[in-house]
């Protein structure tokens, strides 16, 4: 119950998308949330209040004249009562309002009485979604610090297909946890390159080899960085996990293209946490044709760019470069050694032997040692936990 105590205010305005705002609100009470929504007239024409009522197991208000139930003036109350307000799905409509200060409704006049943070999840055509008024006025919210979930591409209600799909479910529910979860943006001012999963080195056009890293660490260590504020770029080999919303995603097959891509974008950060699990060595040769079963196979490897390492040769002292090592057996002799060898400042070391530190679970049981040699050793924790205990050491 991470949300346990976190009181979210949803506002609900009138489009077709209304009805995914109930699974936002069952998800945020999943979580332990306290939600309290708020909706537009005109999204009670797609959906009843009492619906919502059901769901956030709260009284949904409305209008801002209808008989109190208690003595407050209710959309002061909930502005009082917000850690933060959420709006979802937001109309064209409801985002010229809040840009221009008119307070007209129950959402936007709660909307102009908060000093909660608020967070804006538009939904509309694309037309409507690209129209300079309305990119306008998002953008003058977030120059004031209004946060943003940008919408999907894909087929709208209207039969277009386009942007300004509402984000999934997931992806929004995700976003208000983090907005409340890391309030403070301490790496706001930072680039931050980070590299995730396995790379793949092909040998025929229909195999190749790899290792068994699901990405679970780099992805989280990028998404701990953006919601403290860094600017991130992730350049990730192959997963199955869905790139953080605002990332700068770089997708990558081999060692090679990772390194190509690591290099080219290197001078313009501050940061380097290299966690993917590169392959050391490719095949010798790539064959133009699949290769036909014929019995025992040898293949021929040649060894693959050493990203770390040419990191560590141009840009050590320079830029602050994190570096990780799993190991099966003498796990502080070899981190220690590459940490020096790399010319790292820091290196994440675990042991896959250990239960709940491998590849693919969502903990990690590391130990991070930095170049003065002094060591600092995590129980088993959550990934996003140890992420965030790497980006702690980021000056």
């Amino acid at each position: 119950m991470v949300l346990k105590g976190k009181t979210v205010v949803l506002g609900v305005t009138g489009g077709i998308a209304v009805y995914k705002a109930l699974d936002v609100v069952s998800g945020l009470k999943k979580l332990g949330a306290d939600v309290k929504v708020m909706m537009t007239k005109s999204a009670t024409e797609f959906v009843s209040p009492i619906t919502f009522q059901a769901i956030s197991q709260n009284p949904v208000a409305v209008s801002m004249f209808e008989e109190p139930k208690a003595w407050e003036i209710q959309h002061i109350s909930l502005a009082k009562a917000a850690d933060i307000i959420a709006i979802i799905p937001a109309t064209a409509n409801i985002i010229g309002k809040i840009a221009n200060g008119i307070a007209d409704d129950m959402v936007s006049t709660t909307v102009m009485a908060t000093t909660a943070p608020v967070i804006i999840a538009p939904a509309m055509n694309t037309n409507m979604y690209k129209n300079p008024i309305l990119c306008r006025n998002i953008k003058t919210l977030k120059d004031l610090d209004y946060l943003f979930i940008n919408p999907d591409c894909g087929r709208l209600a209207c039969g277009d297909t386009g942007e300004g799909k509402l984000a999934s479910v997931d992806t929004i529910i995700d976003e208000i946890r983090n907005a409340l979860l890391y309030p403070v943006k301490d790496l706001k001012g930072k680039k931050i390159l980070v590299t995730a999963g396995p790379t793949q080195e092909a040998f025929d056009p229909v195999r190749y080899i790899t290792n068994h890293s699901s990405g679970k660490m780099g992805y989280a260590i990028a998404k701990a960085a953006l919601c403290r504020g860094a600017e991130v770029i992730l350049v990730s080999g192959k997963t199955n996990i869905l790139p953080p919303p605002n990332a700068n995603f770089i997708s990558v097959t081999s060692a090679r293209d990772m390194y190509d891509a690591v290099m080219e974008n290197a001078e313009s950060c501050d940061v380097i946490i290299k966690a993917a699990a590169v392959a050391d060595y490719r095949p010798e040769t790539i064959s133009d044709e699949k290769i036909k079963k014929n019995g025992n196979m040898t293949l021929s490897l040649t060894s693959n760019p050493d990203i770390l390492k040419s990191l560590g040769e141009k840009f050590g002292g320079r830029k602050t470069l994190i570096g990780f090592c799993m190991e099966t057996q003498d796990l502080i002799e070899n981190a220690t050694h590459k940490l020096k060898s790399k010319n790292l400042d820091f290196i994440v070391a675990n042991n896959i032997k250990n239960e709940g530190a491998g590849f693919g679970v969502d903990t990690n049981i590391v130990t991070i040692i930095d170049k003065n040699g002094e060591k600092n050793t995590l129980p088993l924790s959550s990934k996003e936990d140890v992420a965030n205990k790497i980006l702690d050491r980021i000056k």
